[in-house]
């Protein structure tokens, strides 16, 4: 990242540009306005750090400057006189940000990295809109990981099992691996098998022949012939009841499917990827859940992490979506306000990419304007940390394991509102070890 440094005091330019270059980046310096215009018109900066009051042509007028020439320049303002005029006049003015001297170091720093990522967003909602994928995108270190073991299941006829909380993102992972496997030319099919009833659900999944029973008038095709030659997606497949499982199996096995009221089997040939929410292991021991149908859809197994453990996907997950609702709702949002970021950022979504979606749909609703405002987003009371990872890591310092362990309990439980499986599933336990440590720590939950 490229950042221009605009102020009349030498030494102001050089320690910010100490600063900023140990911290990665590439740093230019302008000692006026007419300078930095000179500078910005014959190299490409992604961010500037600009001084209010210069002698000649000031901040504002090379913000106003660059606000006429529409140059896509973020800048963060930064005056010594603090006074909330300036700071309104240079925000309407189409300023980023805005800053006064004396300032701390570790703040600008801040700012700069949530401009930063602001940034960022944008440019890989630019590349994942061309690339024409919907919500799948993997820049934190565990999607890559998972991405790796994506692209060599695509390439596989094999069944592919994604497990993940609710929200997730499973069908769009389901959807990225039908475009990158060799039946991408065929259809995706997909079905909740949990949203749909269970009186219904096998004449959904095989079809049947006129005549089958009362009201089936005519001959209907099952989702597995609809999707030969292509992938059926079967979503919440824990929810398949003991009935069906048995004949899901013997398709999975035979590759062939017999409608209802049919006298003869027909050959198809589908990729099969099924997802769920579900411990599948646990119901097989409890015998909800077919042993030998659990490994046969098991042969390739893709863990998708919730969206608290993607934070380097978060921005540009949101910037993403809000360019899909700008075209759904005829909007013309721009942004996010560096508070709005660090609202998001702090916030755990349990609800996962599903919740995001639906904070930034309700922002769009009520807001009015071009840029999303910490205030716009509507996140629930009691589940934000209201402070920094910083003061977060402090508060752990000098506990026992003992302690540890009790507060990540008290934690994971405040965060989903008390309930005892979801929290135990946060951890990484069981519900019974999870109530056995709220006994003996006497929590109050």
């Amino acid at each position: 990242m490229k950042i221009l440094i605009v102020d009349d005091e030498e030494n102001i330019r050089e320690t910010l540009k100490k600063i900023l270059v140990l911290d990665g980046f590439q740093v230019g310096c302008a000692e006026n306005g007419l300078s930095a215009q000179r500078m910005i018109g014959e190299s490409y900066y992604d961010l500037a750090v600009v001084d209010l009051k210069m002698p000649g042509m000031d901040g504002m007028e090379l913000l106003e400057w660059i606000g006429d020439e529409g140059i896509p320049l973020p800048v963060i303002m930064i005056s010594a006189h603090g006074q909330i005029n300036d700071a309104v006049r240079a925000m309407k003015a189409g300023a980023a940000d805005f800053i006064t001297k004396p300032f701390n170091m570790d703040e600008l720093s801040l700012r700069i990295g949530r401009l930063s990522e602001i940034r960022r967003g944008r440019e890989l909602l630019e590349e994942e809109i061309s690339r024409d994928e919907e919500n799948y995108i993997c820049y934190s270190p565990g999607m890559k990981k998972l991405e790796q073991l994506l692209e060599r299941a695509a390439r596989t006829p094999s069944n592919i099992l994604i497990t993940g909380e609710s929200g997730s993102g499973k069908e769009v992972t389901a959807n990225h691996i039908h475009k990158l496997s060799a039946v991408s030319r065929g259809p995706f099919v997909p079905i909740n098998i949990g949203g749909v009833p269970e009186n219904l659900l096998e004449s959904e999944l095989f079809g049947y022949e006129k005549g089958a029973f009362t009201g089936a008038d005519s001959r209907k095709l099952g989702l597995f012939e609809t999707a030969v030659g292509g992938t059926l997606f079967l979503d919440e497949i824990g929810e398949m009841p003991p009935a069906l499982q048995v004949k899901l199996l013997r398709v999975l096995q035979e590759r062939k499917v017999r409608r209802l009221g049919g006298i003869k089997d027909i050959p198809i040939n589908v990729r099969i990827i099924a997802a769920t929410n579900r411990d599948l292991e646990r119901d097989v021991k409890e015998e909800r859940f077919r042993e030998d149908l659990y490994y046969r859809l098991n042969v390739v197994r893709l863990a998708l992490p919730p969206l608290r453990e993607r934070r380097e996907d978060l921005i540009p997950l949101a910037a993403l979506i809000i360019r899909k609702l700008n075209r759904k709702m005829g909007r013309t949002v721009k942004d996010l306000s560096p508070g709005a970021v660090d609202r998001l950022i702090s916030y755990s979504f349990p609800g996962n990419i599903r919740e995001l979606e639906n904070i930034l749909e309700r922002s769009l609703i009520f807001s009015e304007e071009e840029i999303l405002t910490e205030g716009d987003l509507d996140i629930p009371a009691g589940k934000i940390p209201g402070r920094s990872e910083e003061s977060r890591r402090r508060d752990w310092e000098g506990l026992t394991l003992r302690e540890r362990e009790k507060k990540a309990i008290e934690e994971a439980l405040h965060r989903w509102e008390g309930n005892r499986t979801r929290a135990a599933q946060e951890l990484g336990i069981s519900r019974r070890t999870i109530i056995y440590k709220i006994q003996e720590y006497e929590l109050d939950v």
